[in-house]
């Protein structure tokens, strides 16, 4: 899940597949996509593992790194 998560953000968010992307790097605050680009990423979440998150939790707080959507989409698949 983590590599195909990293691989979606870095190709489709980032736009370089060859970026290097850690798990504990900040994707928003640190100017690596915007805001925006979490609803894009919400819908490859929902299609790619069944998990659903409501506009509300697509935000910098909850969405930021790896580390935090995955552990988002491990609480909700429990």
């Amino acid at each position: 899940m983590r590599d195909e998560l990293r691989d979606y953000i870095v190709k489709h968010m980032i736009h370089d597949p060859k970026f290097a992307l850690r798990d504990d790097e900040p994707l928003i605050t640190g100017g690596l996509v915007d805001s925006f680009s979490l609803v894009e990423l919400a819908l490859f979440i929902e299609e790619k593992f069944g998990v659903h998150f409501p506009d509300s939790e697509l935000t910098a707080d909850n969405m930021n790194t790896v580390t935090q959507i995955l552990n988002n989409i491990t609480a909700k698949l429990k």
